[in-house]
């Protein structure tokens, strides 16, 4: 996670409740599959079973903002408090207590995966027609918005495309929203949307989104894509409104922002991919996927987080997937009103910052966030050079003042609202800065990976020992004697 430079890693989110129909499409947490048997709905068929994603500013200040990134997405975010007014029905399947509510609901499954299953084919097959004709024809805005998901979709290099029925909650409509609907029966399902960037992602995205169905005249329909999410519940990109798509040699950037030079964001991510493997090594990916927010609730919905939560963030990185596994498609998802004030050196150290992550899997890495963090500014500095005083001023003012670190930064210092998230960064970069300095980068390298590929409790202190030859009690010592004659004191 970038501090206003830096990457962003959520690791884990939260969103908020919503009404209504936006651009948003349907995706869900895994789930067991319903049985169910083949029957006609409607004349569709339906398949034995379903189952359940300007202003420039001085460096200085880019630095500073930089400090402040992070990564999510596997992990549990700092600080992005559950919605407490989000309703919590959406994600848990209704439990059925009578053989006929038994086979209610595997009816309803069985009718809604049809639904599904013709959007995913009309997707894979490219066919408009196919997709729209399993939208509500009286959901008059929902079309339009499907409209904007479908073109969306067919921008994207997809390999591959699903929607599986997850569960579903009679009492999430209310009763004005089903007279709304009309239509013989409309209910809520939460519904698994995976997909797979062609030449980018190893595994599919996942994502868990909300589905209307609606059955009017013997046919079921899908009337909406954003009927309500709960706290956590993250929306796609491509869901959010119309995209533009620009492909470099080793990124790919999408933008909600029509007024955003996605080419020239293309160009600065395929040289932060260059910075990071001379540091770290090409033995990774090499491929990088950046979102491009038009506003900061797009930032917000697709990391799945509470509204303000990252007003001083940059940017971040997360892994695209509700569930932590390795391999997990990631994303750096910048923050719009910061990452255009950077300026264009600014926005370089913050891709850097957010690719070092990227390449070191930290979305789903064991390492401590001082690490983490201290070598993704690491590398970003190395790439672009700064002054210390303007890229440690908030640290430097501290111990100027006899506030000297008394130990490495722990996890909490580096939540979006900890007053000592700049402190945190400043002193995490320059505790990996001292290990370069005073073993070599390729040293730096091995010690990250070394603590990284740890199983053990122990791994972070192993590390300590057997690559760098002392403990961390040690190397704290020294570190706080470094910061100390950086800061002239």
């Amino acid at each position: 996670m970038s501090r206003l430079t830096g990457a962003g890693e959520q690791r884990e989110a939260e969103v908020i409740d919503e009404q209504g129909d936006t651009v948003p499409l349907p995706v869900v947490p895994p789930a067991p599959h319903p049985e169910t048997a083949q029957r006609v709905d409607g004349g569709r068929r339906i398949p034995p079973t379903f189952g359940p994603i300007v202003r420039k500013v001085a460096l200085g200040v880019a630095v500073c903002l930089v400090a402040g990134a992070g990564y999510a997405g596997l992990r549990q975010i700092a600080d992005a408090p559950a919605d407490p007014g989000a309703p919590t029905t959406a994600q848990s399947p209704q439990t059925s207590t009578t053989p006929d509510e038994a086979a209610e609901g595997v009816r309803r499954a069985s009718v809604g995966g049809a639904v599904l299953q013709e959007m995913s084919t009309a997707v894979e097959d490219g066919s408009r027609s196919a997709f729209l004709a399993t939208i509500d024809p009286k959901a008059t805005e929902f079309r339009e918005s499907a409209r904007t998901i479908f073109a969306n979709l067919g921008k994207l290099p997809i390999g591959s495309f699903e929607l599986r029925y997850v569960s579903d909650d009679t009492g999430a409509l209310t009763p004005e929203r089903q007279a709304a609907l009309g239509g013989s029966e409309s209910w809520l399902a939460q519904v698994e949307v995976s997909w797979q960037l062609s030449g980018y992602d190893a595994k599919p995205a996942r994502e868990t989104l909300p589905i209307t169905f609606v059955t009017r005249d013997g046919t079921t329909y899908a009337a909406s894509f954003s009927e309500r999410f709960v706290a956590g519940q993250r929306r796609p990109v491509w869901a959010l409104g119309p995209i533009d798509v620009a492909k470099g040699d080793r990124s790919l950037v999408i933008s909600l922002d029509s007024e955003a030079d996605a080419e020239s964001y293309v160009s600065a991510t395929d040289r932060a991919v260059e910075s990071v493997s001379k540091v770290w090594g090409r033995s990774w990916r090499q491929k990088v996927v950046v979102y491009l927010p038009a506003k900061q609730a797009q930032m917000e919905y697709v990391l799945g987080a509470q509204p303000n939560t990252y007003t001083q963030i940059a940017a971040v990185t997360m892994a695209e997937l509700d569930t932590p596994q390795v391999g997990a498609p990631v994303r750096i998802v910048a923050n719009p009103k910061l990452f255009d004030e950077l300026g264009k050196q600014g926005r370089k150290i913050v891709l850097t910052h957010e690719t070092t992550h990227v390449a070191s899997t930290a979305t789903a890495s064991p390492v401590p966030l001082w690490l983490a963090e201290g070598f993704a500014d690491y590398v970003a500095f190395t790439a672009v050079p700064v002054q210390d005083e303007s890229a440690a001023k908030e640290l430097f003012k501290a111990i100027r003042a006899g506030k000297v670190p008394t130990a490495l930064p722990a996890p909490e210092a580096f939540a979006a609202s900890s007053t000592e998230l700049p402190q945190a960064y400043e002193s995490a970069w320059l505790a990996c800065r001292l290990i370069a300095e005073r073993e070599g980068t390729s040293k730096l390298v091995k010690f990250y990976r070394a603590v990284h590929a740890s199983k053990s409790p122990t791994g972070l202190a192993d590390a300590f020992k057997s690559v760098l030859g002392m403990t961390e009690q040690e190397f704290v010592a020294e570190w706080q004697q470094y910061l100390k004659r950086l800061a002239g004191v």
